[in-house]
């Protein structure tokens, strides 16, 4: 995206861009006039400037219209199910890009909470929106007909009454013709032998619940940044013994990597996150976090909350350390517990949920799942996680700490 002063518009976009302009100084005059709010909200849904890529005076004159009505906004106004989040996002933008030109000083820009969502729009189903509007124009299209072309309508539908008429007296005719032919030739029909019903095969016995079911792996962190667009997340590129080709994997450095988002920055050092070995989770459904897909979840220990005890993620965390001799992409288990990983853990089951409640520290600094914590893993036996060879996972000082 080219600088402001280096933008070539063409006549139309000069257009469009006067066009803003008088707006902007409609709101300027009116900055709290909800109906052209929802249009410039609407308009900026899909495309970071006006123009949709290309900056222009347009966006600074908006800025400079809203943006000492935005300040004071409420987080309702801002990302509420009423509100103008886009319109938020765009004067952000605006405030911090140099490729507008404006030096806004930290005190007077818009203070924005990237984490503060208040509503989420629920996606809308394309196969139902697609039929609303096909009934929409069917409806349209009817009303049109009859206000305009009532008699050829009506003339239209006589023709086609009447064809129908002889149509069903062509058809009742031959039907009776038909039936006179039958009762003359009619046979005895043989009577049809009943079929044995098929034996059901039994159905598949069920995987028996276990925290096992959740594949954790030894990883290796290769670097590790912060997220561009979340103060509390850092972005991690990771090897952890996936093979070539393997869906949502990067290679980078020669290996082949997965992209991992956590929510440690500011509760562990970024120098920690680097050029370091790490115990994941593997099997968890890829999700995006704030624009970058993640696919694993980096276990760390954090202190147990006491009862009554708000979690203000304030930490402290530790990051779980695989054995000294344990390689990267190596499995480990929970010792006294069956099972063998799923493949995607399906969400709606809980798998993770549900098992990760016993994840665990001991005196001893070890992790361990305890079957006393979780009902569902139908034993209480507290096992360690531990790699083929018996090599134990740990912390470096939390003790009797959940591990996520």
């Amino acid at each position: 995206m080219a600088a402001l002063e280096a933008q070539k518009l063409t006549p139309t976009e000069e257009t469009e861009v006067q066009q803003w302009i008088t707006t902007s100084e409609r709101l300027k005059n009116s900055p709290s006039d909800t109906s052209i709010l929802d249009k410039l909200n609407s308009h900026l849904t899909s495309r970071t400037t006006l123009l949709g890529t290309k900056p222009s005076k347009a966006d600074v004159a908006i800025y400079e219209s809203l943006a000492p009505t935005v300040k004071s906004w409420t987080p309702e106004q801002r990302t509420g199910e009423h509100g103008h989040p886009h319109i938020l996002r765009h004067l952000d933008f605006v405030q911090n890009s140099g490729l507008f030109g404006l030096n806004v000083a930290d005190a007077e820009k818009i203070k924005v909470d990237h984490d503060e969502i208040l509503y989420v729009k629920p996606p809308t189903d394309a196969k139902a929106e697609k039929e609303r509007l096909k009934k929409e124009k069917a409806a349209a299209a009817a009303a049109a007909a009859g206000g305009e072309g009532g008699v050829t309508a009506t003339l239209v539908d006589r023709t086609k009454a009447a064809a129908e008429a002889v149509k069903d007296a062509a058809v009742e005719a031959t039907n009776k013709a038909a039936a006179a032919v039958g009762a003359a030739t009619e046979r005895p029909k043989k009577e049809k032998k009943e079929k044995a019903p098929k034996p059901q095969k039994a159905p598949a016995a069920p995987k028996p619940a276990t925290p096992n079911l959740i594949e954790i792996r030894v990883g290796h962190i290769l670097k590790a940044i912060k997220h561009p667009e979340a103060d509390s997340l850092y972005v991690s590129t990771i090897a952890m013994g996936d093979e070539p080709g393997y869906e949502d994997t990067i290679e980078y450095e020669g290996q082949i990597c997965r992209t991992v988002c956590s929510g440690l920055a500011g509760v562990v050092p970024l120098e920690e996150m680097q050029n370091r070995r790490v115990v994941l989770v593997a099997n968890l459904k890829p999700v995006k976090m704030r624009g970058i897909k993640s696919s694993g979840l980096v276990l760390c220990a954090s202190p147990r909350l006491k009862e009554g005890e708000v979690d203000d993620h304030k930490g402290p965390f530790e990051l779980v350390d695989p054995p000294a001799d344990a390689k990267v992409g190596e499995r480990v288990h929970f010792e006294g517990y069956s099972g063998e990983p799923e493949g995607i853990l399906n969400p709606k089951k809980k798998v993770w949920e549900t098992f990760s409640a016993g994840f665990s520290t001991t005196e001893n600094l070890e992790v361990v799942f305890d079957g006393r914590r979780v009902k569902e893993a139908g034993s209480e036996t507290v096992g360690k996680l531990v790699t083929a060879s018996g090599g134990v996972c740990t912390v470096k000082s939390l003790k009797d700490a959940p591990v996520r």
